[in-house]
């Protein structure tokens, strides 16, 4: 099978890698890929955003499927590009993607289907944005509507700090278009679950629930990130949980969509507060997560192609389709550059050890230089994935593997999964 993989981050490589490990003959074409992915088949240069140019590049390799990565492709509207020239692609259409691209949208869409989630309110006006921060009063949300490279949401401890936010997306423009249209958020206390799925519209094919690690610091301190690590499974998210969160969120989710006339077929993620009052949504993604992909993708046995290709084409899912998971523990640890997330350094040269028993590094931001040294391409420069039987020993390596990505500046936080660690603590 020849494959089209759109994208070139750690996500785009844990990707390949599955792929690769599903088909051993695949044939597989990259644009823009990165040095890890160059190990796995041929690497074209292409701006993911860039729609026109993609089925140019699909139209001359004709791919059996597509697959995409970032969200900015979907939001340029590739899938519909491709399906207007018969190529199957895996991804939902640019309207689907909105579910992503538009919180503003997806929160109207929740609310109108009774999807569990936090009350908000949009503004455009700063003025009336301030207003309504002191009805719901601190802490509070402030988010960007539109995307933001995952660094478009601030929790706000005090109303001075959501005036600062709101005045840093209305009025000083820090994201862009992005910010122009911002939600005032209520505030939802619990711990984070990201519950990722394959879906040919109507059914539902979950993956382990993951959980993300946002913030750059250990002890989730400091600002926001694109994600410093992520680990699989997640104890508090169990089988029953899961088939709630199916039940209560992803089917009516996917059946609002398609009464909109707005089918979603791809990966639905559903970033989730699971609250005293039961999982609430946080936000959606309309692609693989980033880092969870890194750390899902190595515990899965059975095949991640076949349902990719099977949607891919318009087929549907059937119930016979599952996922196979092997037992144990994954733990991805970011290693990111100086200066990340606000004035990431690009240009360090890399050094790579070996990497220990049941870890893999999956390249994000790097590039070979013209005389073929690895360096620095990016904030998030690596991600390196640890599996092992247990939790404890999957930690330990997964940190160990991120020591051994070495350049000047580097940072990655050495307490992914702490949450979980103090759980088993405290069952033992």
């Amino acid at each position: 099978m020849r494959v089209l993989l759109v994208g070139g981050g750690g996500r785009e490589h844990a990707l390949a890698w599955k792929l690769a490990r599903d088909d051993e003959s695949l044939e597989l074409i990259a644009a823009p890929g990165n040095p890890g992915i160059a190990s796995l088949g041929r690497c074209v240069k292409a701006d993911p955003s860039d729609a026109a140019a993609l089925l140019d590049i699909a139209r001359a390799v004709q791919p059996d499927v597509t697959v995409v990565g970032p969200e900015a492709a979907l939001a340029a509207g590739i899938v519909d590009r491709f399906r207007e020239a018969s190529l199957p692609i895996f991804g939902p259409t640019r309207a689907a993607a909105e579910i992503e691209t538009s919180k503003a949208f997806a929160k109207h869409l929740m609310v109108s289907a009774g999807v569990p989630t936090a009350r908000a309110i949009r503004h455009t006006d700063a003025a009336a944005a301030h207003r309504a921060v002191r009805d719901f009063a601190a802490p509070v949300v402030i988010k960007a509507s539109g995307l933001a490279a995952g660094k478009g949401v601030v929790v706000c401890g005090s109303l001075e700090d959501a005036d600062d936010a709101i005045d840093a997306m209305l009025l000083r423009g820090i994201h862009g278009a992005a910010g122009s249209e911002i939600l005032v958020e209520e505030f939802m206390q619990g711990e984070e679950v990201s519950l990722l799925a394959l879906t040919d519209g109507d059914a539902v094919l979950p993956m382990l629930p993951a959980q993300d690690h946002k913030r750059l610091l250990e002890g989730d301190a400091g600002p926001n990130t694109g994600g410093m690590g992520a680990y699989a499974p997640v104890s508090i998210a169990d089988a029953p949980l899961v088939d709630r969160i199916v039940d209560e969120v992803f089917r009516p989710t996917l059946g609002a969509l398609r009464e909109g006339g707005r089918t979603f077929t791809g990966l639905l993620y559903a970033g989730l507060m699971i609250t005293d009052d039961g999982p609430k949504v946080v936000e959606f993604n309309c692609r693989f997560g980033d880092p969870e992909t890194q750390a899902l993708l190595p515990l899965l046995e059975s095949s991640l192609l076949d349902p990719i290709a099977a949607i891919a084409r318009g087929d549907r899912l059937t119930g016979q389709d599952e996922l196979r998971w092997r037992a144990g523990a994954s733990v991805t640890t970011v290693v990111a550059t100086a200066g990340y997330p606000d004035a990431p350094r690009k240009g360090d040269l890399i050094e790579l050890a070996e990497m220990p028993e049941g870890a893999l590094l999956f390249h994000a931001g790097t590039i070979r230089t013209p005389s073929g040294q690895l360096a620095t391409a990016g904030g998030r420069v690596a991600a390196v994935t640890a599996v092992a039987d247990t939790f404890g020993e999957a930690c330990r390596r997964s940190a160990d593997g991120a020591a051994c990505v070495r350049f000047a500046g580097r940072h990655f936080r050495s307490d992914i999964g702490w949450r979980e660690l103090h759980r088993h603590a405290r069952a033992s």
